[in-house]
């Protein structure tokens, strides 16, 4: 697809925007839908103020700006669609909703165009079954700010046909994003590998190894990671973390490698969902006081040691489960989430060997099934292999 290309975008809230801003920074003609009004103006006055203050950082000049506004087309009607190449879906995480959006869709749209769903939760094989011809179907999946943010998943469902898959990672590509091949599984790859970067802080927390700040201040300070866990999770908002932790879950069959955490389920039920609430596992505001860490060099090292044995322990479960490449697998976590270093090498530069001991540790003393050892992993010792 070249610049002459038309792209469409279905929901003008905080993705489709960011979506609509990407498609035409690359001189695409966009047309931006939303259902509502009112949220399409706010989408025109947001974007606006977004791309203004590039101008002010003297990153773009005016005209570029302009340009970018005047290729976006907000619209109330579908219909405008007529001669879309490429459609990318991004309203609410509802199966019906997005089923009927794109029913609407395949009547409007050409016949070689490619319909795309920017989910993070749902299933691209249930959101294609509403289609009749869902070969052309597919998942594109952006981290927010999607206009920032490098990495997207390419997620091609049962039907979807490899032309499809790789057309649409061309397009994205074209964009000057990042992009990486994902299975239709329950949270694709990221949003499943990173599960115990949270669950497992949270155990931590809950068994009393440490506190908030020390588990944060050990992840940053001796694992590298830019964000603690828990400054991570009142960042994104305990509803939103919670319901996708939720979603992984029931989605794999209440495996207990997935279990929520009763900790942040009260958390949601309280209110108190993180920076955008105020309070979550700190508190936001002028007057807001938290605790200092325990600077405690041993025990950071603990705390990291579990936690990272557990991610790669999950990225390996992604390999084996032929989710995806084990090099589309670190470059995933370390795109997509900042990741300090792709899991996967970060297990070959500690010694797998290490890495299953500590697992194994793990589930000798806990004796759950969530601190099972991957096989593949198991089977990279026995044959003294490495990942890399």
């Amino acid at each position: 697809m070249d610049q002459d290309t038309t792209i469409g975008v279905v929901g003008a809230g905080t993705m489709g925007q960011g979506i609509a801003q990407i498609a035409s920074t690359n001189k695409h003609k966009v047309y931006l839908y939303d259902a509502y009004p009112d949220q399409l103006g706010n989408a025109k006055h947001a974007l606006r103020k977004i791309l203004q203050r590039q101008v002010e950082k003297e990153r773009m000049s005016q005209k570029e700006v302009n340009d970018i506004m005047d290729r976006i087309h907000f619209v109330e009607d579908l219909t405008n669609f007529d001669e879309c190449s490429c459609v990318i879906e991004a309203v609410v995480e509802d199966l019906d909703i997005k089923q009927d959006v794109f029913q609407r869709l395949e009547g409007i749209v050409p016949r070689d165009c490619i319909l795309a769903t920017n989910t993070s939760s749902l299933s691209i094989a249930s959101i294609s079954s509403a289609l009749k011809k869902p070969k052309r179907f597919l998942g594109i999946h952006f981290f927010n700010p999607a206009p920032i943010m490098p990495l997207v998943e390419i997620v091609p469902g049962i039907p979807t046909t490899d032309d499809t898959t790789e057309s649409a990672r061309a397009l994205i590509n074209s964009w000057g994003k990042t992009t990486v091949l994902a299975k239709d599984t329950p949270g694709f790859i990221v949003n499943r590998v990173a599960r115990p970067f949270y669950s497992e802080a949270i155990r931590q927390l809950e068994e009393g190894v440490a506190d908030v700040p020390t588990i944060d201040w050990a992840m940053k300070e001796i694992g590298g990671f830019r964000m603690g866990p828990f400054e991570l999770m009142d960042f994104i908002g305990h509803d939103v973390n919670y319901k996708v932790t939720e979603t992984v879950f029931k989605e794999f069959f209440y495996d207990p490698r997935f279990k929520p955490s009763f900790t942040q389920k009260r958390l949601v039920e309280a209110g108190w969902l993180g920076k955008k609430s105020g309070k979550g596992f700190y508190e936001y505001g002028d007057e807001a006081d938290n605790p200092e860490p325990t600077k405690d060099e041993a025990l950071g090292q603990q705390i990291v040691d579990r936690i990272v044995a557990m991610l790669i322990n999950e990225a390996a479960d992604a390999v084996f489960m032929n989710v995806a490449t084990i090099e589309d697998v670190d470059l995933a976590m370390t795109k997509g989430v900042n990741y300090p270093k792709g899991l996967l090498k970060w297990a070959d530069e500690l010694g797998l060997d290490t890495v299953l001991k500590r697992m194994e540790k793990l589930q000798e003393e806990y004796g759950e099934d969530r601190y099972r050892p991957n096989p593949l992993l198991k089977r990279k010792v026995r044959n003294n292999e490495t990942f890399h």
